[in-house]
């Protein structure tokens, strides 16, 4: 009989050890990475092929409308027990609707009607962490943002000066709207770069938001501190539609 304790209690230990093991690895062990923060992806066609003529020729006026290619998501620090380095989580979507109209000449345009939503049901984490499958924080974000009753975030501007040399090159544009996440919109200003490459126009840019401003807590895991602070980032493909 006491030797068939001893069979126990050794099991036992066995495996609160492989658990406290497996435990380590995700927690403490610093294997983990994230993606770089989204920004201008497609090469414009002047730089590669010089036979190509330049776009600058090509005017932007028109309605534009998101097409593939185009993502959106969050970046957020964690902080495990243990560690004095914060982990970076990403998350990102593909499901992006939206577009713009654009009005003006290449001495100047102006966007109106802009609107971008992204769905945060199809939000999946894309950061590693060694052990462990990241996307198991993908449901505790689920709730949090509570994607049954609102599944969408919505940006939206009303009129936005861009640059006409947007047509030749990439440029800097600052966009004012309101941006609406867990059905509580507030005014936010983003910062992005735009560009015209091979007949599709590219956004790229971010803004940090208070999760708590727009009724959200932070997540609450075993072992790992939230920061309230996050960022938001998008890279956003269009297409003349009109």
């Amino acid at each position: 009989m006491r030797t068939r304790i001893l069979v126990v209690i050794v099991a036992i230990v066995a495996v609160v050890a492989l658990a406290g093991g497996a435990g380590y690895v995700y927690y403490f062990s610093g294997l983990r990475s994230a993606p770089a923060q989204l920004g201008l992806s497609a090469t414009p066609i002047a730089a590669t092929s010089p036979t190509v003529t330049p776009a600058a020729t090509t005017s932007l006026t028109g309605s534009w409308t998101v097409t593939t290619g185009s993502l959106a998501g969050y970046r957020i620090n964690e902080l495990f027990v243990g560690q004095s380095s914060k982990h970076q989580a990403v998350a990102r979507t593909s499901t992006v609707s939206g577009g713009l109209t654009v009005s003006g000449d290449s001495t100047g345009y102006q966007v109106s009607s802009l609107t971008f939503t992204a769905d945060l049901t199809s939000l999946h984490s894309v950061d590693t962490v060694a052990g462990r499958d990241v996307t198991q924080r993908d449901g505790v974000v689920n709730r949090q943002l509570d994607v049954q009753q609102f599944p969408t975030a919505t940006f939206a501007a009303t009129s936005e000066s861009v640059p006409g040399g947007i047509t030749n090159q990439a440029v800097d544009v600052s966009v004012t709207g309101k941006l609406t996440i867990h059905g509580v919109t507030k005014d936010v200003t983003i910062k992005a770069k735009a560009q015209l490459v091979g007949g599709k126009a590219e956004i790229a840019g971010s803004t940090s938001i208070s999760m708590t401003d727009y009724g959200v807590s932070p997540p609450q895991m075993p072992f790992v501190t939230v920061d309230s602070t996050l960022l938001l980032e998008f890279d956003i493909f269009l297409v003349r539609s009109a």
